[in-house]
């Protein structure tokens, strides 16, 4: 039990003290490397901002294409197959017309693949960006900690008033 307590204390001072040395920038003097990072993160934020909003602005392009391309592979396979219930009982010529439309829905059918691949793709890209753009979110109120933490310990306290 009081191993228990004395690691307790131990831990919690630990993790007291590990944030406030976690700083990069701690003094005056880091203050341009400071605010180089910052403007640095500042600029990729607004890059991914916008490479979000071009993406999210694509994304119904992308659906609209591959639901009009699942409805032609399914309208394609519907007339293969009736071309083919033709052929079963029909001549030489149905034969040959039930292959090319067999053809043809396979085609369809990889171009609606395709097209949904790349709406995956899309969303994939969507959710990267949006990780992205939340780190670096993250790390610039990091830094505007570090700039507060410098600012607060720069500021001169007025001396105390004689009495």
């Amino acid at each position: 039990m009081r191993n228990s307590l004395h690691l307790l204390c131990l831990a919690t001072l630990l993790l007291t003290g590990i944030s406030a040395f976690s700083q990069k920038y701690k003094t005056a003097d880091d203050t341009s490397k400071l605010n180089k990072e910052y403007a640095k993160v500042s600029g990729d934020i607004a890059d991914l901002t916008k490479e979000l909003a071009t993406a999210q602005n694509k994304l119904p392009g992308y659906q609209s294409k591959a639901n009009d391309a699942s409805s032609d592979a399914q309208r394609a396979a519907a007339s293969s197959s009736d071309q083919a219930s033709k052929a079963t009982d029909g001549s030489v010529r149905e034969a040959k017309r039930a292959k090319r439309k067999a053809k043809t829905a396979y085609k369809e059918a990889k171009d609606a693949r395709s097209a949904d691949n790349n709406m995956k793709n899309q969303d994939e890209k969507i959710k990267r960006l949006n990780d992205q753009l939340t780190k670096k979110q993250q790390r610039l109120h990091e830094l505007d900690d570090m700039r507060n933490a410098i600012n607060t310990k720069l500021q001169v306290l007025p001396p105390p008033p004689n009495q």
